[in-house]
This record gives C-alpha cells, structure tokens and sequence, in this order.
C-alpha cells in the first residue's frame, strides 16, 4: 500500500499528517502577515515617487524584502534566527518565548498563529477528508488566516490575496468541488454587490465610509467559493459576531470609538464556518422554522 493510499484509507492518519505540516504553514503565514503590508506599503510609495516625479525625495532602502528574503530574524535586535530555533511551537517552548540571541520576549502571537493554523487545519482534514476538495479546503484556510491577522493589525485586505482565491474559486466550480458554476458567479457577484450597496447607503446617509472595498472583495472570494446560496448566511453570521464583539469591547473601553474595527475578520470567520457546516445550518433552520 502506497503513502497516498494510506492517507486516503486512514482518516485519523491523514488529520494528523494535515495538522502537523500545516504548523509550518503557520510559520509561513507569521512571515505573509507581517511583510506583505510592508512589501505593499514600499510599492506605493515608489509608484507616488513616479507619479509625482519627485527627484530628490530620500530614496527608499535598496535591500531585497519580500517574502523570502531577508531570512527569518528577531525582531527586537534583528539577529538572523537558526533553522533549529525556527521550529513551529517547539522552538518556541525551548527558548521559553525569548530570542536566543538578545533575550527579549518573543510575542505569543507567532506560536498562537502556528497552532490555530494546525488546528484548524486538523478540522479541515477531518471534515472533508482525503481529496481536492479537502486541499482546496486548507488553501483557504490559510488565506483566511492570513487575511484575517492582516485586517486586524493594518485594517487591510490586500487584493494579492483575496482576487487570485476568487478567481480559483470561480475555477474550482467548473469542476462543481463545492458549487456549480452558476452559483459560484452568482456568489461572487451578490458578494460584491451586497456590501457595496450597504457601503453607497451608508456614505450617502451619513457622508462617510462604513467599511472598505476589500470586504466588497473578501465576501465576493467567498461567494465564488461557497455559491450565492452562503452569501445570506457569511453576513448574518459576521454580522452578529461583528455587532456582539464591537459593543463589548467599547463598554469595557478596550477601543476608541472613533477608530473603525475591521470588518474583514468576521467575515473570514463566517465563511470558514459556512464551508464546513454552512449547509447544516440553513438545513437546521429550515427545519426548525418549517415544523
């Protein structure tokens, strides 16, 4: 019997292979949530330089920065980090949360971010098990993940991100991994178009933005993924989780209320829920209003 049979023919095997590599997923991902602004941030202003054909301006640093390159390093002190020292959750452990180097305390936000991807991860494996759809599936994960950190810490959602999984989500439904080819259209559209006419409502009410247009594309990648039938139950669900969170962390004073929350994390959050169990749920409500 070959790996791949095995994987296929042993569910619990195959959740835990899924679960232990996606930690370095997650590792990876720590790495997209913090440069990927910054990547975006230098290219904006280099594309205002030309536009402005400003001459003079202090130039920004030549070194190579990217997602792979400088490698991976403190960021208190900036020493370069040994592979051994850069091993999901274990390095961590070892060096009990500080860099091997200067000694200043690590964040806990990187091992946090490694075991949420394996868990999740794990959930995923579980739930779809052995084939494309599952793959498809940890893909998206990922992104939400990285997705949801970005939009907390920048209030960003960048389209390097969110256009090319719709537009794999749109090419996943020629092949019906979730939905139909109509209903992913459909989905990515309504998607769009939904928050967009809460977004004209509300400046037109009030004269001012109530979110960006990366929710508009967040929630058309989730309706490419998961149909138009989803769209209902993503903003409900990101809706209440939204509304719940915002109220309580205002009473307890935890958030200036003129700084906007970010939208996207919520939405991340009702779509992994809705691709997973989605159907169970409307198929519960239906039932429970129905009888």
């Amino acid at each position: 019997m070959t790996f791949t049979e095995i994987l296929a023919s042993n569910p619990t095997f195959f959740t835990i292979c899924c679960g232990f590599l996606s930690l370095f997923v997650g590792s990876f991902l720590n790495v997209v949530i913090y440069r990927l602004p910054v990547m975006m941030q230098r290219d904006w202003e280099h594309q205002c330089r030309e536009l402005l054909h400003v001459e003079n301006a202090p130039q920004p640093a030549t070194k190579t920065f990217n997602l792979l390159k400088p490698d991976s390093h403190c960021p208190q002190c900036g020493h370069p980090v040994h592979p051994l020292a850069n091993i999901p959750l274990l390095s961590y452990a070892l060096l009990r949360g500080k860099c091997a180097h200067c000694k200043q305390t690590i964040p806990p936000r990187y091992p946090v971010i490694e075991l949420a991807t394996g868990v999740l991860s794990s959930i995923v494996a579980w739930h779809f098990g052995y084939g494309w759809a599952c793959g498809a599936a940890l893909a998206l994960t990922w992104a939400l993940i990285a997705l949801t950190m970005i939009d907390y810490d920048q209030q960003l959602l960048p389209d390097s991100i969110t256009l090319p999984f719709l537009w794999i989500g749109l090419l996943l439904s020629l092949y019906s991994v979730y939905v139909d080819s109509t209903a992913s259209i459909v989905g990515a559209v309504v998607g769009y178009l939904s928050l967009w006419s809460v977004y004209q409502g509300f400046k037109l009410l009030t004269g001012k933005e109530g979110m960006g247009y990366g929710d508009f594309k967040l929630l058309a990648m989730l309706g490419a993924w998961l149909g138009w039938q989803m769209i209902p139950l993503i903003v409900l669900l990101s809706s209440l989780v939204g509304a719940a969170v915002g109220i309580t962390l205002v009473a307890l004073r935890k958030h200036d209320r003129t700084k906007p929350i970010p939208f996207g994390p919520y939405l991340a959050a009702a779509g992994w829920i809705s691709l997973l169990w989605g159907d169970n749920i409307i198929e519960s409500y239906l039932s429970y209003n129905l009888h």
